[in-house]
């Protein structure tokens, strides 16, 4: 049940893109689709823990060793620091996405946002969190081969030069989105952090829709059921999917099955899209897949004597894996997407 739970976020998290594509096509504009996304996240996720109030606490086991092994921070500055992580890191990197995804194919996106996990582990060793072992070292050789594979492999009209680079912004941020996250996830329970995070978001980009004008909410039905998948699908289920598949298969093997989400987008955009991905594009892609599941399995083999890590958003999804922990996924917010 653990491996299907994980599976089933990855497909959430990677239909996003795809059902994005489809309200851009409904008329929805992406500020719109952003603030819908996230008010209504919010509101559910709300409404869980109203209905759950069990939900509220975190775990004692690993959340508390987890906490132990961080500098002491107080209540007060822990729940600012979830609700920042929300208005400031979950907002931008997602803004950042979906107008990645204006100019570009979903799939050679997922691609590009796919980097992140790499990232982290560069960013975890630079910043003292972790060590660059040679097998790690050689993953983040060929996850770099493979994103230029991905990037040079891109033919005719379906690469964007401003979108590839708004793409690898996402993932930048995301990136420091999971490092900061890494601070707090231990200190919260899952779903406390997750709805913290989606208010914050959504708070920012209500200020910011007051301040441009207001959003445009002129459009039909089947723009309102994309927002729907987009917030329930993509989000919320995918998120708590992640979380119930983590509890019964551990953080490692969840970030692994994670990278299954940019597969499922690449999937889905052909079946439903029409949108094709080169065959040096798919060769790198698969670099870049397999130096994410290289890095996991390490992260496996290296921590089976010592304590579980836990990560608690897909957002999170590589996160899953930052070094400490970075996952999806994503040590777990060592791991979702965007």
């Amino acid at each position: 049940m653990g491996p299907a739970l994980c599976l089933l976020s990855a497909a959430g998290f990677g239909a996003m893109a795809i059902f994005g594509k489809l309200a851009y096509d409904a008329g929805v504009s992406p500020g719109t689709l952003l603030l819908v996304r996230f008010t209504l996240a919010a509101a559910l996720l709300g409404t869980v823990l109203l209905l759950r109030p069990g939900l509220r606490r975190a775990e004692s086991g690993q959340h508390r060793g987890g906490a132990a092994s961080r500098p002491a921070m107080t209540r007060r500055r822990v729940l600012a620091t979830a609700v920042g992580l929300g208005a400031i890191g979950y907002a931008t990197q997602a803004s950042l996405f979906f107008s990645a995804l204006e100019l570009m194919d979903a799939s050679l996106l997922a691609l590009i946002l796919y980097t992140y996990p790499v990232l982290v582990t560069v960013a975890a060793v630079l910043l003292g969190r972790d060590r660059l072992t040679p097998r790690r070292g050689a993953a983040l050789v060929a996850a770099s081969g493979g994103t230029l594979l991905v990037l040079l492999g891109a033919g005719g009209v379906s690469f964007h030069p401003l979108g590839a680079l708004l793409a690898f912004a996402s993932a930048i941020t995301y990136t420091l989105y999971i490092l900061v996250a890494d601070t707090v996830v231990h200190r919260l329970a899952p779903v406390v952090l997750s709805a913290l995070v989606m208010t914050g978001a959504a708070g920012t980009l209500g200020a910011r829709a007051l301040l441009t004008g207001g959003v445009d909410l002129d459009f039909g039905a089947s723009g309102w059921f994309w927002l729907a998948c987009i917030a329930v699908v993509s989000t919320v289920v995918a998120m708590l999917a992640f979380f119930a598949g983590l509890k019964r298969t551990g953080p490692s093997t969840a970030a692994i099955l994670s990278t299954f989400e940019p597969v499922v987008t690449a999937a889905l955009a052909a079946l439903i899209l029409g949108e094709t991905l080169t065959p040096v594009q798919l060769a790198g892609g698969a670099l870049v897949l397999s130096s994410v599941a290289v890095l996991q399995l390490r992260r496996t083999r290296s921590r089976t004597a010592a304590q579980p890590l836990e990560a608690p958003d897909r957002f999170h999804s590589t996160s899953r894996q930052v070094p400490e922990p970075v996952g999806g996924g994503r040590a777990e917010p060592t791991a979702v997407a965007p």
